[in-house]
């Protein structure tokens, strides 16, 4: 399944922001901070960008019957991002899908970032918190699913970071952030999915990705 996240707007957006801070370490402001990572630049921001190319690839799982005659929605507004939902196929029936830019390849990430941890416990706790907070504060936007503030994962995600774990604030923050935030908004919500009366569901997707992805770039800057 392909479909944006968001509109065209917001996607370029996310490329001039990936764009700037590849420039800032191309003039070397953040070589060091890439070492402690133990990931080249040059290969983070390619994962960051396929995050990007990602994020309008969707992979169903499962399908979901609704008991309710769906609703049309031609745009939908949350949190001042606008994104166009995927027509209804067939109708009455939901589509649960992982989005690849917005959960498969930040999961992948993060699993190698804690794989390489010398602590990994200050990292559990620090995505505790990530999780609890963005599962508090993520709402039901019907026609999109959960979506949680733009700002306030990686917000989060950065304090506990550099509060539970300062000497590896970056990798902690991207660990905590991105799974904190699929957990949060996502997993914990999947008994709540039938009430928002969307076409796809995409864990990771739609109002969870932008969470996601300004958290990766926060833990760049955090190094």
């Amino acid at each position: 399944m392909f479909f944006p996240p968001f509109l065209l707007f917001f996607f370029f957006a996310f490329l001039f922001l990936l764009f700037f801070v590849f420039a800032l370490v191309q003039f070397g402001l953040f070589t060091y901070a890439f070492s402690k990572l133990g990931i080249a630049p040059e290969y983070l921001f390619s994962l960051l960008f396929l995050c990007i190319a990602g994020s309008m690839v969707n992979i169903p799982v499962r399908r979901i019957r609704l008991e309710n005659e769906p609703q049309d929605w031609e745009v939908v507004s949350f949190f001042g991002v606008r994104f166009r939902p995927p027509r209804w196929s067939p109708r009455k029936e939901m589509i649960l899908a992982v989005n690849v830019g917005g959960a498969v390849i930040p999961t992948c990430l993060s699993l190698y970032l804690l794989s390489q941890a010398e602590n990994p416990v200050r990292i559990l706790l620090a995505l505790g918190v990530v999780s609890f907070v963005v599962y508090r504060v993520a709402r039901p936007i019907p026609g999109v699913g959960f979506a949680t503030p733009m700002f306030i994962p990686p917000i989060v995600a950065a304090l506990a970071a550099l509060i539970l774990n300062y000497h590896w604030a970056a990798p902690t923050a991207y660990v905590a952030g991105t799974l904190g935030t699929l957990i949060g908004a996502d997993l914990l919500h999947l008994d709540k999915l039938k009430l928002l009366r969307a076409p796809v569901a995409s864990i990771g997707g739609a109002g969870t990705f932008d969470g996601i992805f300004l958290t990766g770039i926060l833990a760049v800057l955090l190094a």
